[in-house]
Order: structure tokens, then sequence, then C-alpha cells
């Protein structure tokens, strides 16, 4: 009698101890958050993972009531910086954004050599954006991209790229498969000599994610001809999707936010609640959907599920021998 009174005494302070602790970490969640939060963008000021960051960083802001600090860590298509969130302690205060070039598509190309796991390394808050992918020409060249694509088959045309590894090489060997052309890839450090020599008839075409180089179509130097994704994009409702040509290419670069594995459940919620918030400011739809780009409100679950379908996309479209390309073995 006495012993079974002892062991239910003890279970009794058991349960108590785990109420005390559950409820101070409940208590520990909810003043979150009571300092600065960084977020962690894996490209230089300027670019499209820079402007979308620094936009949900502005919103994270002013829903969470503490500064929302980007920090820029470029190197290796953004796979140092996810790395260094990946590691990151889970609490809330380091953040990622995430995007199909240093998730997805490094899933892919890198396998086994990638310091981190896609999805596992990381606990999805939500995506903010998708941009597609474009084949851009001269405006005096093509007229449209079955001209492009038929002259391909013609002739030999070559086209500029960011180069073997890259999202938008990617890409456009996935859409030559797909149209059964061959295409001379050419590597650029940047888009801005790309579309030099492309204006000086010294490349035929230009393939990259579209926003960064909507100035010079609207100017008037470029032309888009087609875009990846599932739908046209509004800002440009003539040019037609390689879907629609024949070609399934989908693929997108796409923007998310992401925090470190092991991030309690009550902080994830918390920030993608404001995620959500922040994707309805109106002034914040009107600066993505401006260069072709739309915003995507997915949370958590639905994100992280996007991730994963993403990295079969790309690897049914990634070749043995496009990985040899890539010097990935």
């Amino acid at each position: 009698m006495m012993r079974s009174m002892q062991a239910a005494f003890r279970r009794a302070w058991r349960c108590l101890g785990c109420l005390l602790c559950l409820m101070m970490a409940t208590l520990a969640h909810a003043d979150y958050p009571d300092r600065p939060i960084k977020l962690v963008v894996g490209f230089p000021p300027g670019g499209g993972g820079d402007l979308y960051g620094r936009l949900i960083a502005d919103q994270l802001s002013r829903k969470l009531g503490q500064p929302v600090v980007v920090e820029n860590k470029g190197g290796a298509g953004g796979v140092m910086a996810a790395e260094q969130v990946a590691r990151s302690k889970p609490d809330g205060y380091t953040l990622l954004m995430g995007m199909s070039s240093n998730m997805s598509l490094a899933r892919v190309i890198r396998g086994k050599e990638l310091p981190y796991r896609v999805p596992e390394d990381f606990v999805p808050i939500g995506m903010l954006v998708q941009a597609p992918h474009g084949l851009f020409a001269s405006s005096d060249r093509y007229t449209t991209a079955k001209a492009a694509l038929s002259a391909a088959k013609a002739s030999k045309l070559s086209y500029g790229s960011s180069g073997p590894g890259s999202v938008g090489y990617v890409t456009m060997e996935m859409v030559k498969t797909k149209a059964g052309i061959e295409i001379a890839p050419i590597p650029y450090r940047g888009s801005g000599p790309a579309i030099t020599d492309l204006l000086g008839g010294h490349i035929d075409l230009f393939f990259a994610t579209a926003p960064p180089i909507m100035g010079q179509v609207k100017g008037g130097k470029l032309k888009l001809l087609a875009v990846t994704g599932e739908q046209r994009t509004p800002a440009f409702p003539d040019v037609p999707t390689f879907r629609e040509l024949g070609i399934d290419v989908t693929v997108t670069q796409w923007y998310g936010l992401v925090a470190p594995a092991g991030t309690p459940d009550a902080i994830v919620q918390r920030l993608s609640r404001a995620v959500s918030e922040g994707l309805a400011n109106e002034e914040v739809g009107r600066v993505i959907r401006q260069d072709g780009a739309r915003e995507v409100d997915m949370p958590m679950d639905k994100f992280r599920q996007y991730i994963v379908d993403d990295i079969a996309r790309y690897r049914a479209g990634v070749s043995d021998a496009l990985l040899k390309t890539m010097e990935v073995k």
C-alpha cells in the first residue's frame, strides 16, 4: 500500500513538472519576439531575392513589433546562406530566404555534397513570390518564341546564361530537351554582359529569371518570348508559357521564408500569420507584380509539400548527361 502511494506521488510530481515546463515554454513563446530577427538572403543587395526579402522584412517588423534585419550572404548560389541558417539555433531569430536555387535545385544537382538536407533541415514558414524564367531576344530579332525555336532547328544558335549549375542554365537545358532542339550555352558572370552581347548580336538568345530583366523589355531593347510556370504573368499577358507551346517546363524561381528545423510550432505559426498579412498589403503586391512576378501566400505544410514536389520536377528534368556538364557526380 505504501509503495503504491509513493509511486502515485512520484507520477503526480512528474506530471506537475511537465505541466510547469509546458507553461514556461508557452509563456516564452508568447513573448516572441523580444529582440531583432535576422533574415539571411543568399545574394548581394539589388537582386530579386534581396528586394523581396526587404519587402517582407519591413512587413514582419510592422506585424511583430521588432526589427527584422536583412543580412546578405552571397556565395554558391545561395547555398552558403542556407547552410548558415540550417546550423543556427532554432529559436525563431534566424530565418532564411529560401529559393528554388538553394533548396530544390541544389538538392538535385549537389546530392550528398549539399551541406544540409532539404526539406529535413528546415521548417517552412510560407512562400512569398513566384517569378517565371524567361527566354529573351533582342527586339529586332525573333517575333515569337515559335520563330526562335524553329530557327534553332534550322541552324546553330547560342544562348547566354549564368553558367552551369545556375537555375537559368538548368531550366533552359530542360526546355531544350523537351523541345528536341540544340542551342549552345554561353556562360556569363551576370546579366549585364550577356545582354550587351545579345544586343550586339554575339549570342542569339538569353535565358534568365524574368523580373530583373523586365526593365529592358519595357524599354524596348529586349523582347520576352516565353515564360515558365503554370500560367501567364499578368504583367505581360500576351507572352505565352512554354507549356502552351508544347514544352512542359513549369519550374519557376520561387522565394519563401524557412527557419531551422526544430523551431517551435507556436513561433512558426506566428511568423506564418505575419507573412500572410504582409502579402495582403496592396503596395507589396504592386511591387512584386510590376516586373512579372506574383505574390503567393502558401503557408507551412502546403509550402513544404511544394518544395518536395519541386525537387521531383527538377529530378525528372535533370538527366545524368546534364549533371556531367555541371561536373556533378
